[in-house]
């Protein structure tokens, strides 16, 4: 197994997606590249994210790149949906030069590079968000979610 982290808006539609995926183990709903280690205080610069176990046996960074991108608008800048603000920007961090490289790659190849406002960056710090935001939106399925249901459920 191997773990990447995904930021792309509001966490719960995020994790709803993403734990659909194939080779997709285990989700976690949590926030990226803060300054602190707690999820008490002024914000501290973190970008809410999922983290992803996977099984690179199934499923490449590339791939899950592709999957990940059809649920963001990659060229907003610190916005999904109706989400507004720096905790909600896109990004791809992890703790391996391997997958940062990988999904730079991806973002290379495509037309329209020169736009695209996606971080990839090493993960530097990861707080697992609170219980309540955990699976969000299976709880809660009558909750505001930036990504259209008919993708939610894509690949179920």
């Amino acid at each position: 197994m191997e773990t990447v982290y995904f930021a792309g808006g509001c966490l719960w539609g995020v994790q709803a997606f993403i734990k659909t995926l194939p080779g997709v183990r285990v989700t976690e709903a949590g926030r990226a590249n803060g300054t602190s280690q707690t999820l008490h205080g002024d914000y501290d610069g973190y970008a809410e994210c999922v983290k992803t176990e996977y099984d690179p046996k199934v499923v490449s960074i590339t791939e899950l790149m592709g999957y990940f991108f059809e649920i963001i608008d990659p060229y907003s800048l610190n916005k999904q949906g109706q989400d507004v603000g720096k905790k909600y920007r896109t990004g791809v961090y992890s703790e391996k030069p391997e997958h940062l490289i990988e999904a730079k790659a991806f973002l290379s190849k495509r037309n329209d590079y020169d736009r695209i406002v996606v971080d990839v960056l090493p993960l530097t710090n990861y707080v697992r968000s609170a219980e309540e935001h955990q699976d969000r939106l299976a709880r809660c399925p009558d909750d505001y979610c930036h990504i259209p249901e008919e993708l939610l459920n894509k690949y179920k």
